[in-house]
């Protein structure tokens, strides 16, 4: 698919969102937090609505805190296709080691998530920018069945959906503008070692741009016979990197949200701006970094990958925007 940008208006696109909106409980090398508010949905909302207004539709339990959700809805996320249902709230607990490079699942209880049928109200189903969060591809597809020809569609996976639901995962590709995944998920979506190759075979299969992120390492956005490289904004002290790709996915989509052409420099500049918010979302537990975050905070750091991009550019590697092939 081709995405298409919006019609040029004062106000940025909304975003329809549909993802989970969970309580954690995280452990890591500098401490821990019990039961904050996390999910797929809730760390791209914080970062999105920095940018524009954002749609979500989710499930929780009637144990779910909805009243910490406050500040986002001050910032213009609508929880109207929100669902609180009686029972537990999908809940999550883990444990990152020295380094961040290994995390260890505790504790993962679905709780009304495991009976989550998303129905998107009628009158978000014409919403111009929709965001498919890392859920089964079955509720991917029942979503997609019930809008109206968005301009752009995007969706994050893993590799448990890689496996476990491959048919219906191919099935939502052929329906995707974007696809956001890392560098293991892209080579097991496709069956090879090769990063470039695993991205074409998955554009032949629908999604016009891949982007796949990499954490500390920035992104790369492969498209057709061109590619994006972006890379990642230091952070002094990695306190929680859950919710980081959504919280990326988020800024990226945000950004494209406000513009009235999506070509590649927007695209660049798309991938900062997750660069950014991925960054912030790092430095504390939950959306913490959030609550006080303005768009401005946010465009100065992704000004500072912008430039830290350009004073390391060697060559096609290191270029923002380059003529490489996939």
């Amino acid at each position: 698919m081709t995405p298409t940008a919006p019609d040029a208006t004062r106000r940025p696109a909304p975003i329809l969102a549909i993802g989970s909106v969970a309580l954690d409980s995280v452990e890591t090398p500098h401490g821990g937090a019990e039961e904050v508010i996390g999910g797929s949905a809730v760390f791209f909302c914080a970062a999105a609505s920095l940018y524009t207004g954002v749609r979500v539709v989710a499930v929780v339990g009637d144990d779910y805190p909805l009243g910490e959700l406050g500040f986002l809805e001050a910032r213009g996320v609508d929880l109207g296709g929100v669902v609180q249902l009686p029972g537990e709230s999908f809940f999550w607990a883990g444990r990152y080691h020295e380094g961040f490079r290994r995390r260890e699942t505790l504790v993962t209880r679905l709780g009304v998530f495991a009976s989550f049928d998303p129905l998107v109200p009628s009158a978000w189903r014409d919403s111009p920018l929709v965001f498919l969060g890392n859920i089964d591809p079955v509720l991917q597809l029942r979503v997609l069945d019930q809008v109206r020809s968005p301009g752009l569609v995007a969706a994050d996976t893993m590799n448990y959906w890689i496996d476990g639901a491959r048919e219906a995962l191919l099935a939502v590709l052929a329906r995707l503008d974007v696809l956001f995944v890392n560098d293991e998920e892209a080579m097991q979506l496709a069956g090879g070692a090769d990063l470039g190759r695993a991205a074409r075979w998955i554009r032949d299969r629908g999604p016009a741009l891949v982007v796949v992120k990499r954490g500390e390492d920035g992104a790369v956005l492969f498209g057709s016979g061109w590619t994006l490289h972006c890379p990642g904004h230091p952070v002094g002290r990695v306190v929680d990197p859950t919710g980081a790709g959504d919280a990326f996915a988020g800024g990226f989509l945000g950004f494209l949200a406000g513009r009235r052409s999506w070509g590649r420099d927007e695209m660049a500049g798309a991938l900062a701006h997750g660069a950014a918010t991925g960054s912030y979302a790092v430095e504390a537990f939950s959306i913490e970094r959030f609550r006080g975050l303005s768009r401005e905070d946010v465009a100065s750091r992704a000004a500072l990958i912008a430039g830290a991009r350009r004073r390391a550019g060697v060559g096609g590697q290191a270029e923002m925007w380059t003529g490489g092939q996939e």
